[in-house]
C-alpha cells in the first residue's frame, strides 16, 4: 500500500523543497533596503487607520458563517446529484431532510435580519 502513495509523497516533498529553496534564496540574495515609506502599512494604495481602531460589524461575520453553511450545502449536494439513482428513495428522503434543515437556517437568519445590510 505504501508503494501506491510513494509517488504522491515524493511529489509533495519535491514541491515543498522547491518552495523552501526559492523562499530561502530570495530572502538571502534579495535587496534589503527598508525605508520608512516601505514600512508604512497600506491597503490598495490607501493608508489604513490601523487594526486597533478598526471595528468590524457583526454582520460581516454572520454573512461569512452563512456563506460557509451554504457552501457546505453545495459540497454535499453535488455528489448526491451524481449518485441520485443509486441512492434511491432513502437517499432522496435524507437529502430532503438536509435541505429542509438548511432552509430553516435560512429562514431563521432572514427573520433575525442577518441578510440585511442597512438597519
Amino acid at each position: 500500500m505504501l508503494t501506491e502513495y510513494l509517488p504522491v509523497m515524493m511529489m509533495v516533498v519535491v514541491a515543498l523543497g522547491i518552495a523552501l529553496l526559492v523562499f530561502a534564496l530570495t530572502s538571502w540574495l534579495g535587496p534589503k533596503n527598508m525605508t520608512a515609506e516601505k514600512a508604512i502599512p497600506y491597503e490598495s494604495g490607501a493608508e489604513t487607520p490601523g487594526a486597533g481602531q478598526l471595528r468590524i460589524s457583526v454582520k460581516f461575520y454572520l454573512t461569512a458563517i452563512l456563506f460557509v453553511v451554504f457552501d457546505v450545502e453545495a459540497v454535499f449536494l453535488y455528489p448526491w446529484a451524481i449518485h441520485f439513482r443509486a441512492l434511491g428513495l432513502q437517499g432522496l428522503l435524507l437529502m430532503l431532510g438536509f435541505l429542509s434543515m438548511l432552509s430553516l437556517v435560512l429562514v431563521y437568519a432572514w427573520r433575525k435580519g442577518a441578510l440585511e445590510w442597512q438597519r
